[in-house]
């Protein structure tokens, strides 16, 4: 292979990753801007971030939550630049500039005078869904909606309170201002919405890095590995054990693969060595090659 071979292979292996990073960036700010513009605006529910100060500024007037949303992200981006440069980085501008600019853009092309339905509690749901699946999807790729997540990178950096706390801290103080700025009913909800959203997140993430790991006791390991190694492109650690009641020598094979995988592979040992013995355990992060880096 020649060097302009070599250079294409290399420059194809570091494009089709970033466009599929770039992929997911975007459908995060897709899924950010439907929760927040369909459901969250509507009905003034104030979750905490950029989106909760924004509905409380646009009801003092002057400009609708959408400006007031570009503004003080940008405004935020900014003061992020100034304060914490190094932990700052370009995917997290790339959502909150396209974010921000396609809220602005569905105020224009479709206007909402008026929540979607007159069931606020179905609305309350679907402003929490959405915006977490985005979150959840971006903290998976190391970036963020930006936002309070700044003033909580800028708290982190100047107190002793960790960034989960000072964001948490800082939602806190904007839902509370939601009790003030409208009235209880919207308070109680922007408070429900804040405690669902903080846990839905968790459970996103878990859910979207969920594996399958594999203890497998057997008595010839051979067809399960050329299995998880030629159909599965997985690979696996085998070593030696002993029954403690046969006295037996078995073969204890070790795996870990995503969950469509793990149904083939459990369906292959059940017809290969129906006496195999298997323990199938979740598990929501690995490290490692093929999975992800410590990084």
């Amino acid at each position: 292979m020649n060097n302009k071979h070599l250079s294409a292979l290399v420059g194809k292996e570091r494009v089709i990753p970033a466009l599929r990073e770039y992929a997911l960036l975007t459908l995060g700010a897709v899924l950010l801007d439907l929760g927040v513009y369909f459901f969250k605006f509507p009905n003034n529910f104030i979750f905490g971030g950029v989106s909760g100060m924004a509905i409380i500024l646009a009801k003092a007037g002057l400009f609708s939550s959408s400006t007031w949303n570009l503004l003080i992200n940008l405004a935020l981006l900014v003061v992020g630049f100034i304060c914490v440069n190094n932990e700052f980085g370009l995917k997290t501008v790339y959502v909150t500039l396209l974010s921000s600019l396609l809220l602005n853009l569905l105020e224009i092309v479709c206007p909402m005078s008026a929540p979607l339905t007159d069931q606020p509690m179905l609305e309350v749901i679907f402003a929490t869904v959405f915006p977490a699946v985005s979150s959840a999807i971006l903290f998976n790729i190391s970036a963020s909606s930006g936002g309070t997540d700044i003033i909580a990178m800028i708290l982190k950096k100047h107190t002793s309170l960790d960034i989960g706390r000072s964001l948490f801290l800082v939602d806190l103080t904007i839902v509370i201002a939601a009790f003030f700025a409208f009235d209880i009913r919207t308070g109680l909800f922007s408070f429900v919405g804040l405690m669902t959203k903080t846990l839905a997140i968790d459970g996103v993430i878990e859910n979207i890095n969920l594996c399958k790991y594999f203890t497998i006791v057997c008595d010839d390991e051979k067809p399960i590995c050329e299995f998880i190694q030629k159909k599965l492109n997985r690979s696996a650690t085998v070593f030696d054990a002993r029954g403690s009641y046969t006295g037996q020598p078995r073969r204890v094979v070790l795996t870990v693969m995503r969950r469509s995988q793990a149904v083939a592979l459990r369906n292959y040992i059940r017809q290969v060595e129906p006496g195999a013995f298997m323990m199938i355990t979740n598990s929501s992060e690995i490290i490692g090659k093929g999975f992800r880096g410590l990084n």
